[in-house]
């Protein structure tokens, strides 16, 4: 049985087990589960689960110790165990998804792929018909997603440069949200501030 350092059985989260198969565990979340390791517990799974050299994983158990805010070792850790289980693809499909999650281009993304990266965001429908004719104003659409509680804050935050419509930055208050502005119809990402 292998735990965390915390005592917790290893694999088991408070969303739910781990898994194998990309049915049930896809890999940009596998791919996550690992990059999540905590520090006091990275250097065990790359010695338990990769089969990088002793060498390699001194290297990296060091930029654990020295400069643990770069993640080198649960990146190796992350990018080792989805190669072996999912496939180098998979690991460049995770890294993308990552990378849109953060800010990246959203553009090329299958729905599947953005349905699975943003599963765990808090999310609000929108009809079609709210979104018809004129569309429906930016700042309506920022108190109505809760990213925001009010259209001053809204206002503010745009003229300020910290809100995006599927990671592009928006600016113009008077900005209106049509159906087009829809990733395959049917998503709209709204983030505040850079991360």
């Amino acid at each position: 049985l292998i735990t965390t350092s915390s005592g917790a059985k290893f694999g088991k989260t408070e969303s739910g087990t781990v898994w194998l198969d990309p049915q049930r565990t896809s890999p940009y979340r596998f791919y996550q589960f690992w990059y999540n390791t905590d520090d006091s517990d990275v250097v065990k799974y790359l010695k338990y689960f990769t089969l990088l050299s002793r060498e390699n994983i001194n290297e990296l158990e060091h930029g654990v110790t020295t400069s643990p805010e770069k993640r080198e070792a649960q990146t190796a850790l992350a990018t080792e165990v989805t190669a072996t289980v999912h496939g180098k693809s998979a690991v460049a499909q995770a890294l993308k998804a990552s990378r849109i999650f953060f800010g990246g281009e959203i553009t090329g993304m299958s729905e599947s792929e953005l349905l699975d990266i943003f599963s765990d965001v808090p999310s609000v429908e929108i009809t079609r018909d709210q979104l018809a004719g004129a569309g429906m104003p930016f700042l309506d659409l920022m108190v109505a997603a809760d990213v925001t509680k009010s259209k001053g804050e809204a206002r503010r935050l745009m003229q300020g440069g910290g809100v995006y419509l599927n990671n592009e930055a928006v600016s113009d208050v008077e900005r209106t949200i049509v159906a087009n502005d829809a990733i395959h119809g049917k998503f709209i990402v709204l983030r505040k501030g850079r991360k």
